[in-house]
C-alpha cells in the first residue's frame, strides 16, 4: 500500500459522529473534513480530532467532495460519509486493491445491518445499480458511499455534478474512460445518535438525491 491515503469526509453537522468515525482511522490515513457549512461546531470538533478541516461555501455533496480532492496531498484517496454508519478501519480493503494496480475505482458494497438502511432508500439504490449494469455495463448492486480511486484520475474525469448527482457521475464517467470497477462488501450500520442523513433519512431526502442523480442520466 502506498505511504498515505488521503481520506475526504464530506461533513454537514455531524459533530455527535465524528468522534467515533476518526476513532476508526488506519494508520497512514489522513482525515480530510469538507465542512460543507455545519451549524453545530463539527469543523472544531474535527479540528480537536487532528482532522485536516477546510470550509466549503458552496453547498452540495459533491461540491464537498470536490473541494476535497483538490485539498488532498496523497495519490490515492478514499471518500466516505462522516456520519458514523462506516468504519473506517475498514477502508484499506477498499483502498488496496487500487494501490496494487488490481482496479482503478473501488466501491464499498453496503452489507446492513438492522436499522441502517430505510427501504425507500434502498430501493432507490438498488434501481440505480440495476440500470448502471444494464445500459452502461458497470457491475456494480451498489453506489456506495466508501470508494477509493486515485486523486489526479478522479480530477481528470471532470465532473461537474456538486449535488447528490457526484457519485453516480463519477461511476459512469469512469466506466466510459475504461476504468476497472470493482466492489468490495463492507459493514453498514445505522448513523451515530444524534445525527440524521440528509438522504436516507427522509422520503423527500431520498427524492432530491434520485432527482439530481437523474439528471446525471439524462446528460
Amino acid at each position: 500500500m502506498t505511504s498515505m491515503v488521503d481520506v475526504i469526509l464530506p461533513c454537514l453537522n455531524e459533530a455527535a459522529a465524528l468522534p467515533q468515525v476518526l476513532a476508526g482511522l488506519p494508520a497512514g490515513y489522513r482525515a480530510i473534513v469538507a465542512d460543507n457549512g455545519s451549524t453545530d461546531g463539527s469543523a472544531g470538533v474535527a479540528r480537536s480530532l487532528g482532522a485536516h478541516v477546510i470550509d466549503v461555501p458552496e453547498r452540495g455533496f459533491g461540491a464537498a467532495v470536490h473541494a476535497g480532492l483538490r485539498a488532498a496531498t496523497a495519490e490515492l484517496v478514499c471518500i466516505v460519509d462522516a456520519d458514523g454508519s462506516f468504519d473506517l478501519g475498514e477502508l484499506p480493503s477498499v483502498a488496496d486493491p487500487v494501490a496494487a494496480g488490481q482496479a482503478d475505482l473501488v466501491l464499498g458494497r453496503r452489507v446492513p445491518r438492522p436499522g441502517s438502511w430505510p427501504w425507500h432508500a434502498r430501493q432507490a439504490n438498488r434501481l440505480l445499480a440495476w440500470r448502471l449494469r444494464r445500459h452502461i455495463g458497470v457491475p456494480l448492486h451498489d453506489l456506495g458511499p466508501m470508494r477509493a480511486a486515485r486523486r489526479t484520475a478522479l480530477l481528470g474525469l471532470g465532473l461537474r455534478d456538486r449535488r447528490f448527482g457526484y457519485p453516480l457521475e463519477m461511476v459512469i464517467a469512469a466506466a466510459r474512460d475504461g476504468w476497472r470497477i470493482h466492489e468490495v462488501p463492507v459493514a453498514y450500520a445505522p448513523r451515530a445518535e444524534g445525527t440524521r442523513s440528509k438522504v436516507t433519512g427522509t422520503v423527500a431526502g431520498t427524492a432530491r438525491a434520485v432527482r439530481d442523480m437523474a439528471k446525471v442520466l439524462a446528460r
